[in-house]
């Protein structure tokens, strides 16, 4: 089943992508559920990306 939706982000909102490698980020796994970088040990959402939650929040 395919959809029109798209989602869109910038690493910069999420600490762990931000310091990927352009290798790092290239290696995604994508299931029903999210996005997974397993070289970052990072997954995310689609829900998630959806409410506008792109992953690990850096505290100020």
């Amino acid at each position: 089943m395919e959809s029109d939706v798209e989602i869109r982000f910038s690493i910069a909102q999420n600490p762990r992508l931000a310091k990927g490698s352009v290798f790092q980020l290239n290696n995604v796994e994508i299931s029903p559920f999210g996005i997974h970088w397993p070289d970052l040990d990072e997954d995310l959402s689609f829900r998630g990306l959806l409410d506008g939650d792109y992953g690990q929040h850096q505290k100020a």
